[in-house]
């Protein structure tokens, strides 16, 4: 499919944001080729900072001191998925989520102040590393199905999972930073898309956007509901803001393990309903696309990039299931 679509040339006059796409998708043109043509202008305008990411040199894995508890994971890379563990969480794993969560925030928060013009993404994964070593925790992507790096830093067209190396960050560009913590046997979870100094209006108005859907979602979790009215919420926002919602990556349930089998969709799924309860602990985290939804995988097996070019942006809280409603997790 992505053969066919990018075989024909850009037309010389192009197509108006609500017209049909000249690819030939049928797809409006705002959802599809809008924001490769965007930065293919770019481009022959000089702009390096639209030019698309590329990969840089990724520098050695970084050690955790022997003291500091790990996962299960922490040397072989592969995660243990022995007994079954409940999606809904006794007293003492949520207090201990707790702990992991703010930790984990407040991880986020020192990296994030970091973020600036000049800095390389390698730059900020030693930050982050420090951070959790500091706080006694271990960074959950840390070999992780054999990732590389202490945290994920997508930059501009990047959804999710970028590996941290030595691009420099450049003026103009919004980079979300995803951590994770390993603390007292549990996992925190969250991330937040930032701005590299002054950033074009439309990357002002994904990232604001972006965090209006993270904010809907939660706000639509109520113990008796099916998991599904948290995809409905942040799809009617992004949908009625011009954006689009990725389809490839969900939130996910948290706690003794990074990832359980429970899956929390962005996007409306009729499938979805799982009946959320008090005590339940899982992850909300919209990946929105100032272009079409669709991605592809670069060949390093992680990093996930907009098919069609255009800018993402993500932000992320781990949260609790009450009786009353809903508990953000991850606040500093």
């Amino acid at each position: 499919m992505m053969t066919t679509q990018f075989a024909r040339q850009a037309p010389a006059v192009l197509p108006g944001a609500n017209d049909p796409c000249w690819c030939g998708s049928g797809t409006k043109y705002k959802k599809c080729h809008r924001g490769a043509d965007a930065v293919e202008a770019r481009k022959k305008g000089g702009d390096t900072q639209r030019q698309g990411i590329r990969p840089g040199v990724i520098s050695p894995r970084r050690s955790v001191p022997m003291h500091i508890p790990r996962p299960d994971y922490a040397e072989t890379g592969r995660p243990s998925r022995s007994g079954e563990m409940s999606d809904v969480k006794s007293p003492d794993v949520i207090a201990r989520m707790r702990r992991a969560c703010k930790a984990a925030a407040e991880v986020l928060q020192l990296t994030g102040a970091a973020v600036r013009p000049g800095i390389a993404t390698d730059e900020l994964d030693a930050i982050a590393h420090e951070a959790y070593i500091q706080r006694g925790g271990y960074p959950s992507t840390l070999n992780y199905h054999g990732f590389p790096k202490s945290l994920c830093t997508s930059v501009n067209e990047v959804i999710c999972h970028g590996i941290p190396d030595s691009r420099v960050l450049v003026e103009g560009d919004i980079v979300n930073l995803d951590i994770t913590i390993f603390l007292d046997g549990v996992h925190g979870d969250c991330n937040a898309t930032f701005f590299v100094g002054k950033v074009d209006s439309e990357s002002e108005r994904l990232v604001r956007v972006t965090r209006e859907c993270l904010d809907l979602g939660i706000a639509a979790v109520k113990p008796g509901l099916p998991i599904n009215v948290i995809g409905r919420a942040i799809e009617d926002h992004a949908t009625k803001n011009g954006l689009s919602v990725v389809r490839a990556y969900c939130g996910h349930g948290i706690g003794e393990r990074f990832h359980s089998a429970l899956q929390i969709p962005h996007y409306y799924e009729a499938d979805a309903t799982t009946m959320m309860k008090p005590g339940m602990t899982f992850t909300i985290e919209p990946m929105i696309n100032l272009g079409h939804w669709q991605h592809r995988t670069w060949d390093d097996g992680w990093t996930a990039v907009t098919a069609d070019g255009s800018r993402s942006a993500q932000f992320e809280h781990t949260i609790l299931v009450t009786e009353q409603g809903v508990e953000i997790l991850t606040v500093p």
